[in-house]
């Protein structure tokens, strides 16, 4: 295996087990916690390329489904269908919007970076807020009352956070990428 397949594995690998440990870090408020495995997810998808981001958060439901206790609930079929599954499976449009955001507006701009962020937030809540409601079968005021309302604020900061983190070291890592980390 050359120097480039073992960076981007070690990359992959390396998001999915921070997002894992991103669900340790909460604060538990019922129904939906508030935890940092947002931050890193969102940090993998302006980071990574967008077909290891993908791959990465792949990595990190498929542990958790297969009974990995790495879901802010656990882990398993019971995890993922539980009121907070929908945000878990929102982690993937995240990702993806947020490299299809990077890959159109091409500058590598704060500005792109924290819109990015907007978006893979915004696709987080959708099937987020969804699923939480329907699960629990709550109406729409409940839902929002329970699964937005309270987490605005710390969203806000993590995808502040994410996008600058991501503008300090998204060329970086990609240089890192292309090149295996091999030196001039």
């Amino acid at each position: 295996m050359d120097r480039k397949t073992t960076v981007t594995i070690i990359l992959v690998s390396l998001f999915a087990a921070l997002t894992a440990v991103g669900a340790f870090i909460r604060i538990p408020i019922p129904p939906v916690p508030i935890t940092l495995q947002t931050l890193f997810a969102l940090l993998c998808g302006l980071v990574l390329p967008l077909p290891q981001s993908l791959f990465s958060i792949l990595v990190y439901l498929f542990l958790g489904l297969v009974g990995l206790p790495i879901f802010t609930t656990g882990g398993g079929i019971a995890a993922m269908t539980g009121p907070t599954g929908g945000y878990l499976i929102g982690l993937l449009p995240a990702v993806l919007a947020e490299g299809l955001v990077m890959r159109l507006w091409r500058t590598g701009s704060r500005a792109s970076f924290i819109v990015a962020s907007l978006v893979g937030t915004v696709c987080i809540y959708i099937p987020g807020l969804l699923w939480l409601g329907f699960s629990r079968s709550l109406s729409l005021a409940a839902t929002l009352a329970s699964g937005l309302y309270p987490f605005i604020v710390g969203d806000v900061l993590k995808l502040i956070v994410a996008s600058q983190v991501a503008y300090a070291t998204s060329s970086r890592v990609r240089l890192l990428m292309t090149q295996g980390g091999e030196e001039d």
